[in-house]
């Protein structure tokens, strides 16, 4: 999307408005309503606009929905009502200067906003990582620990399963607060643009059985710890 947006920025950028006299008139806002001005030009200089949205943008705005949207519901979903009217054909608006610096700026911001995005996605990878590795050493350990059966271990060597059970409690404990932090921040671009961490989530696991797929593996992960801790004691409690 980013780079649609981009793209859509560089074709847009080189288009010439139309500088005629009938066609300065063209588009204006007052109190956040589209007005057109009689004299507006008839011919559609607003087409190659529709053209670069349509073919840039556009097949990423509706990549997820069931049912077609016309071109400019996409326009006014993706920028505002305001330039969805002023490009539409039946509007007969100018591709004025004025138009063109609008409909620049709202894809400049919707660009910076895929870059927070963007941003946000790697926080996120990264973070998985990390959580990951921790969750995959403990998994390991419980595996390679299983192998020896606990009425094989003399009691020094099952006190020794116990305590690494609890620093593995204590290190997924250390996950979650990690966790918890990190969606509590925000990933910027610039002072225009930022995405909360929270936010992100419902949309990144909204196929998921859980929300929070990393508090909830961890989650299980603890009680399995805590299910092991319980049975070890039992050992050590019939070798007292």
């Amino acid at each position: 999307m980013r780079d649609a947006y981009e793209t859509f920025i560089n074709r847009v950028q080189q288009l010439q408005p139309d500088q005629t006299p009938s066609s300065m008139a063209g588009l204006t806002t007052a109190g956040g309503v589209t007005h057109l001005s009689a004299d507006a030009s008839s011919a559609d200089g607003c087409r190659p606009v529709r053209r670069a949205f349509a073919e840039t943008i556009r097949p990423h705005s509706v990549a997820d929905l069931d049912e077609t949207e016309s071109l400019l519901e996409t326009i006014r979903e993706e920028f505002t009502d305001a330039i969805a009217v002023a490009l539409a054909p039946t509007t007969e608006a100018s591709f004025t200067p004025d138009l063109k610096r609008m409909v620049l700026v709202e894809a400049q911001s919707r660009r910076a906003e895929a870059t927070a995005l963007q941003k946000a996605l790697g926080r996120e990878d990264a973070h998985l990582d990390e959580a990951s590795a921790a969750v995959d050493d403990i998994i390991a350990w419980i595996v390679d620990a299983n192998e020896t059966p606990l009425t094989d271990l003399g009691f020094d060597a099952l006190q020794q399963r116990h305590k690494t059970l609890a620093s593995h409690r204590d290190r997924c404990e250390e996950v979650v607060r990690d966790r918890q932090e990190f969606l509590q921040k925000t990933t910027n671009n610039g002072v225009d643009a930022g995405v909360r961490h929270r936010s992100l989530m419902p949309y990144l696991y909204q196929d998921f059985p859980a929300n929070h797929p990393v508090l909830a593996t961890v989650a299980r992960l603890t009680e399995t710890c805590q299910e092991c801790q319980r049975v070890v004691r039992d050992h050590l409690i019939r070798r007292v």
